[in-house]
């Protein structure tokens, strides 16, 4: 019984400490400050500070530089109109010359240099590489597709596309916002099936017992918070999450956020194991650039629409972009 109780506050503590990492993605922008963010916490603020940095092995305001300079490198990369100062602004920086110095510290090149190199890379920097899978291609290979044809429906485009091994329809549409719950995990997953498969066994298993699974009205999804060729591969964080009702309890590894409300693009595929990295690459290499969309600010992620693969072992899924008009 006392080593339940030792793991439950130390899961409590994890759950905090998650919760705050949340806050400050979705706060980058405002002056953060150790009282707010121990507030947020729960956590007395003479001591949150030491507890983030056990529990994260980073320092409290060290994460949150990290996360305003990513953020700052893939708006750059993404939105070729953004100057460099309101990069700066969205992301919290008070001024282009603090922003700057900490850019090159962080990534080695000046934001301007970042950009360049940026719009002349293949990659475009991982941002289209978020994926469970990561897949590895050989350099310079591109995600390539035969045939593009754009319908109608009402007042809603839709593109079809014949892919070497899928045909391809993406619709952009809104999400009116969901409430989330989540298990997190932070470190290295590329290539990890059974990663992807305790954390959704440890998620099910928690929302199944509380009687949250109803499909299809709950959504399954995969969010991927940070960029593999950004962030470094210790620190990437992604949530494997359900759709759950706005006043559901979490407590432990159980986290809860909100997604929210946004146009988001979904790109429906049928996909193995070894198909995502392609499936990625066609919206953000030939999707996007042709479709009179950027990309806009928001996690992207992987939703399940389907319970389990098909008798060829494939998923399906909808790869999720959050948009604006280019």
């Amino acid at each position: 019984m006392e080593r339940e109780q030792l793991a439950g506050n130390a899961r409590e503590y994890a759950a905090r400490v998650h919760g705050v990492m949340d806050y400050i993605e979705n706060h980058l922008a405002d002056p953060l400050t150790l009282e707010e963010l121990s507030r947020v916490a729960g956590f007395s603020k003479y001591h949150f500070h030491r507890i983030f940095a056990s529990q994260t092995g980073e320092t409290l305001f060290g994460f949150i530089q990290r996360l305003r300079l990513e953020k700052a490198a893939f708006l750059l990369a993404s939105d070729p109109r953004i100057s460099v100062t309101e990069a700066a602004l969205e992301t919290g920086f008070g001024g282009s010359s603090s922003f700057a110095r900490g850019f090159k510290q962080r990534f080695g090149l000046s934001p301007t240099e970042w950009r360049s190199k940026a719009a002349g890379s293949e990659s475009n920097f991982g941002i289209m590489d978020r994926n469970s899978c990561n897949a590895n291609r050989n350099p310079g290979q591109s995600a390539a597709a035969s045939k593009v044809y754009i319908e109608y429906a009402g007042d809603t485009q839709i593109w079809r596309c014949e892919m070497e091994q899928n045909t391809t329809t993406v619709t952009v549409k809104e999400i009116p916002g969901w409430t989330l719950a989540y298990v997190r995990y932070v470190g290295p997953y590329a290539g990890d099936g059974e990663l992807f498969q305790r954390l959704n066994d440890k998620l099910f298993k928690w929302a199944g017992a509380r009687g949250l699974i109803r499909f299809p009205e709950t959504q399954h999804l995969i969010m991927y918070h940070d960029s593999p060729e950004i962030t470094d591969e210790d620190k990437l964080r992604l949530s494997v999450c359900l759709t759950v009702p706005e006043d559901t309890q979490v407590d432990g590894d159980i986290g809860k956020m909100t997604l929210a409300p946004g146009k988001y693009a979904f790109a429906r595929f049928r996909l193995g194991v070894q198909d995502y990295t392609e499936a990625w690459g066609w919206v953000y290499g030939t999707w996007l650039p042709s479709s009179g969309y950027a990309p806009d600010d928001g996690p992207c992620f992987e939703l399940y629409p389907e319970p389990g693969p098909d008798a060829d072992g494939r998923f399906a899924v909808d790869i999720c972009v959050p948009v604006k008009p280019l």
